[in-house]
């Protein structure tokens, strides 16, 4: 049938059998023989041979646009099993948010690159939320709510905050023994657009923002992290932020943390805060993204590989006497 169909197409385009033929490498009567045996099959003429001019009759008019796309689909079908054992190859766009970037997201990328050596990524680091099609990137990894809209989000791990402080700001000040009274301590802050529920727990103050004091606010989750390792305050940073601190030995966890949950299903809350993987639909390089988003999962592990470090830190610290 495919070659039937080429035969019929080449025919159409040279409007002659003895042109077709000669472009298909076959002889008249074998084209001849072909485009018969379509017609018997379909029950209808679908083209006029003259002796010097063939032209299409109605019912070819009809099925020649029909012919073209089941040569089409047969064509892109192929490409995608044959796309399987290819290796893939090009370059891939990604962002992501600064501190994330050089904690986790290079590490995992360079893995990525180990895996798949012929791919290449350019990571654009920064904290501000891109337009995908108009910076043309193929994959952003963003923290915070699942974004809505035609966008497609894979979430990756989830993300929360840990009330840390460094050891020596807690011998000289005193551990709170519970959320309410970190108002009588210094609390390191974000200042212009931390958001607001950043000193806000569960059953604590009505549920709403604990009214913190800081001597010390900055704009930059980073530089906040730097001020509590020096002793300046407490902060509530986000998990993937403070793990290696907390695993050093240089923040602790102020309050306990909650234990590990593994994800039992891929439906989740959407105002949920997590680490996400978003992706613009239908673009040609969606193959390579769904490669790195399904690295990016497998490589930051369920539960995410910081918070089990965190909690095996834990474990080791309570069981030394």
């Amino acid at each position: 049938m495919i070659d039937t169909l080429h035969c019929l197409l080449a025919v159409v385009e040279h409007r002659s059998l003895s042109r077709a033929a000669t472009q298909l490498e076959m002889s008249v009567s074998s084209v001849s023989r072909k485009l018969d045996a379509l017609e018997a099959q379909l029950g209808a003429r679908l083209l006029v041979r003259g002796a010097r001019q063939v032209a299409l009759t109605d019912a070819g008019e009809r099925f020649l646009p029909r012919a073209r796309n089941m040569l089409a689909e047969l064509a892109e079908g192929m490409a995608a099993v044959q796309e399987l054992d290819r290796e893939p190859r090009g370059v891939l766009t990604v962002t992501a948010p600064a501190g994330f970037s050089r904690l986790h997201a290079a590490p995992a990328i360079a893995s990525f690159l180990a895996r798949y050596p012929s791919l290449e990524v350019e990571l654009l680091v920064g904290d501000n939320v891109v337009d995908l099609a108009e910076q043309r990137v193929d994959v952003a990894i963003r923290a915070g709510v699942a974004p809505s809209g035609e966008l497609v989000a894979t979430r990756l791990a989830p993300q929360h905050r840990v009330v840390s402080a460094s050891p020596a700001y807690l011998e000289c000040h005193g551990w709170p023994a519970s959320p309410a009274e970190l108002v009588q301590h210094q609390c390191l802050t974000m200042v212009g657009k931390s958001p607001r529920a950043w000193w806000r727990f569960d059953g604590v103050n009505h549920n709403q923002p604990l009214p913190v004091k800081a001597a010390f606010r900055c704009d930059d989750t980073d530089t906040l992290l730097h001020a509590a390792l020096a002793g300046a305050g407490i902060v509530h940073l986000a998990n993937w932020m403070v793990c290696d601190a907390i695993v050093a030995g240089t923040l602790v966890p102020v309050f306990p943390m909650a234990p590990l949950a593994r994800a039992t299903s891929s439906r989740h809350d959407p105002a949920e805060s997590a680490i996400h993987a978003v992706h613009m639909p239908g673009r040609s390089s969606h193959a390579k993204a769904q490669l790195l988003i399904s690295h990016l999962k497998e490589f930051f592990g369920d539960p995410p590989y910081w918070d089990v470090a965190m909690e095996k830190a834990g474990a080791a610290k309570r069981r030394a006497p």
